[in-house]
């Protein structure tokens, strides 16, 4: 028996050829997936089509004779003819070409797009060959910087509407606009208001001229001089897929790659530019191991014997046990995988942590995961994370593209306001500590009660507060299942790989410890060596002064890094990693995904991967990881973890998207303890991370390392009248811990009750305020 009919399915002719398309289809998709290219500029694939340049200009006959219509605004219909070269629609394509130069400017040898530019080749491919115009071309400043990454060339300006659509409907950041009419329309931004976006990097890649350029790559290279290769970006734990593209040895540029599950093409600048930190000068080249109280360039010879040598000390005089391992989640999956087989079966050492104290519990990833797909198309999302346009950013864009579209409803539990707020279906505002309480309060709801029982719930959790417990985001998904059952949970982890690095074991066997109890241990002296793996605590562990006393406690440190830090200044022996884009190998991301990272450059100096340290310190300790190339070790992965069987060399070939894999933990537990009432003077601290902070890949990229907004104390303003201050002023801000002054910043966005100070950012460090043995932390705020 014949299946019966796809309702869906449209039949149509294009160039003569029958095609089978899918209704509600464009015209110049389904050409394309058929291996017919339309020419265009303004449409893309990702954003609303609106027929800006006519260049698509093609016969379309649905029955009445054919006319000349633009494919990127036509539905596919039955019966539809669709002809791309009939001598009507080429007629056409070279008029608008004629048109659209006759003001471009002659600048191909010194523009940036030059050899890559969709004008320059369709001018040659659909163009009239020879133009008729003789006047003068208008002429505007050139260029002019509209962000402090990107710039604006207005002459080369086609008036597309790439920029602006997607800087508005896809961004959320409507800051770059048409201005003028007739001859003087232009892009432009407003006055006294420049192009601050987290996204402005996109409006350079998908502009189809040189008119956006972008400032760390202008003038570095021309595309034929590019060796590329596909890669993951590694900034956060989303994921997104890049091409990385490099010249004399050196990176010079990354693009977003259109990977449908997970980025679609979209990077932000912070892992779109921070490609210079690879290339500073600050890099360590070599290994050091302290002499007379120095750190001293050496061999690897000698620098990894003085390391074994320091493991073997620490372990006679206090056992396995004395040996701690942090950190990891910068390194690839084979990396992660060699260090947890050295720490758990060669040195035997229980105590290894993945995370910097600022994580999630690693048990969130016990609970059933949700993909980005799923939670970006489900009809609830569950917020209680933190700000996703600061910390995952492309996942930020996946969901505000779910409730633009009103595929999705978000309900979000926030201390502060966030970048999805606006978009929020439901902002439900608490005080830190009382996640579950307000979780209850809200299945109480009837209205968010029904809509929970109208499909799937995916919630998004991860840590919305350095300065409250860890335990509290997992406290939060328990409560919220018993309201939601059957949700599923994408963990909202912030570091590159931190996934990839608790699946492939660098997390604590039986009896170890957690980040916090290796703090506490070697504060009191009893950790004889500690491993820095990637790790700087003196600015990633929220509670500084413990970061300080496990640094000075422990009785010999040895770091795996690739710049010298706060942290590892102190230590008996620095060795060189390799960094992004120097080595090759496999990463995951938030909801499992292994895709592959590229080896593009020679690494800096004789820096090595960490994947290579670690078995070369397991020779010298009497063992053999029986691995010698970082194909073996992905390979061994995909043999011996869990979940990651599809994930070998070969498997990785043939999947244009990665593979999805899911190890197995177990889920995280509700530990509810009662929170002291705080004086009523008193407020509750919130501390969270900016998009661009004092991390070293943003530090030491000079496009980017003048974009951290600095430390600053927010209120809500009726706070900042209760405390006698104004907006701009200074104020004291003391905890149990010390006392600091901060310049108070009125907002709006910051529940009643509570302070947000960014963490890890240019001024007073809000880490000497926060103990991490306290569920919360509370402040006291005085003016001066």
């Amino acid at each position: 028996m014949a299946p019966p009919p796809d309702p869906d399915a449209v039949n149509l002719t294009i160039n003569g050829r029958p095609v089978v398309a899918r209704k509600g289809e464009l015209v110049i998709a389904v050409a394309q997936r058929v291996g017919d290219y339309i020419p265009r500029f303004c449409y893309h694939e990702r954003m609303a089509s609106v027929g800006m340049c006519r260049m698509c200009l093609v016969d379309i006959d649905t029955g009445r004779g054919p006319a000349l219509q633009p494919a990127c605004m036509i539905s596919v219909a039955p019966g539809m003819v669709v002809n791309s070269k009939s001598q009507a629609a080429l007629k056409a394509q070279e008029g608008i070409i004629e048109l659209l130069l006759a003001n471009h400017p002659l600048d191909c040898p010194v523009c940036d797009k030059g050899g890559e530019c969709p004008l320059q080749d369709q001018a040659f491919s659909h163009g009239p060959g020879e133009s008729r115009y003789i006047e003068e071309k208008r002429h505007f400043e050139k260029p002019i910087p509209i962000s402090d990454l990107v710039l604006l060339d207005r002459e080369r300006c086609i008036l597309c509407d790439r920029c602006t659509r997607f800087a508005d409907e896809v961004a959320g950041d409507p800051l770059i606009s048409f201005t003028s009419r007739g001859n003087d329309t232009q892009i432009l931004t407003f006055p006294d208001e420049p192009f601050v976006s987290y996204f402005s990097g996109n409006t350079v890649q998908i502009c189809p001229v040189g008119a956006l350029t972008a400032k760390p790559y202008r003038f570095k290279a021309r595309p034929w001089d590019l060796d590329q290769t596909e890669s993951t970006c590694t900034t956060c734990a989303v994921g997104c897929r890049t091409v990385v593209q490099s010249s004399r040895d050196q990176l010079v540029r990354y693009l977003g790659v259109d990977s449908d599950p997970v980025n679609w093409g979209w990077l932000c600048d912070r892992g779109r530019f921070n490609w210079e930190a690879v290339n500073s000068d600050d890099r360590l080249t070599v290994p050091l191991v302290r002499v007379d109280d120095k750190l001293a360039p050496t061999t690897w010879n000698a620098a990894l014997a003085r390391a074994a040598e320091l493991i073997t000390e620490a372990k006679q005089a206090g056992g396995s046990g004395s040996i701690a391992v942090i950190g990891g989640a910068r390194g690839t999956n084979e990396d992660a995988y060699a260090w947890a087989r050295l720490a758990h079966d060669i040195i035997g050492t229980p105590h290894v942590y993945p995370q910097m104290g600022d994580g999630s519990q690693i048990n969130l990833l016990g609970f059933d995961r949700a993909t980005i797909d799923e939670a970006a198309n489900a009809s609830t999302i569950i917020l209680m994370a933190p700000d996703l346009k600061e910390e995952l950013p492309v996942l930020f864009l996946r969901l505000r593209d779910a409730a633009q579209k009103r595929r999705s409803r978000i309900i979000e539990f926030v201390q502060k306001g966030s970048g999805l707020t606006a978009h929020a279906w439901r902002t439900i505002e608490y005080q830190a500590g009382n996640i579950t309480k307000a979780v209850a309060n809200a299945g109480d709801d009837h209205e968010i009660a029904t809509q929970l029982g109208k499909g799937n719930v995916v919630i998004i959790a991860g840590r919305a507060n350095l300065a409250e417990h860890p335990r509290e985001v997992g406290n939060g998904v328990v409560a919220t299942l018993q309201i939601a059952p059957g949700a599923k949970v994408l963990p909202a982890f912030r570091r590159g790989n931190v996934v990839g690095a608790i699946e492939m074991g660098l997390i604590p066997s039986e009896g170890g410890m957690t980040v916090l109890g290796i703090a506490d241990a070697a504060a009191a002296g009893k950790i004889e060596c500690l491993v820095l793996l990637g790790c700087d605590p003196l600015s990633d562990f929220p509670d500084t002064d413990l970061a300080r006393q496990m640094l000075a406690g422990a009785a010999r440190v040895i770091s795996i890094d690739t710049f010298l830090t706060k942290s590892n200044a102190s230590a008996d022996v620095v060795l060189a990693a390799a960094a992004y884009g120097e080595k090759g190998g496999t990463t995951t991301n938030i909801e499992g995904r292994v895709t592959t990272l590229a080896e593009k450059v020679t690494p800096r100096g004789t820096s090595r991967p960490d994947w290579m340290i670690a078995a070369e310190l397991a020779e010298l300790l009497g063992s053999d990881l029986g691995v010698s190339s970082v194909d073996e070790l992905t390979d061994a992965i995909a043999a011996n973890v869990a979940g990651f069987e599809g994930a070998s060399v070969a498997g990785l070939r043939v999947a244009r998207d990665g593979v999805l894999c899911k190890g197995s933990l177990p889920p995280a537990v509700a530990k509810v303890e009662p929170i002291e009432e705080r004086n009523s003077y008193d407020y509750r601290l919130v501390v969270s991370r900016k998009l661009y902070d004092n991390a070293v890949g943003t530090i030491k990229s000079p496009s980017l390392a003048a974009l951290p907004p600095g430390s600053q104390l927010h209120l809500h303003p009726l706070d900042i009248e209760r405390v006698g201050s104004s907006d701009g002023a200074d104020v004291k801000v003391t905890s149990k811990r010390a006392s600091m002054v901060f310049q108070v910043v009125a907002d709006d966005t910051v529940v009643r009750g509570s302070a947000w100070v960014p963490f890890n950012q240019p001024g007073p460090s809000i880490g000497e305020l926060i103990d991490s043995s306290d569920v919360v932390t509370d402040v006291r705020v005085e003016s001066f």
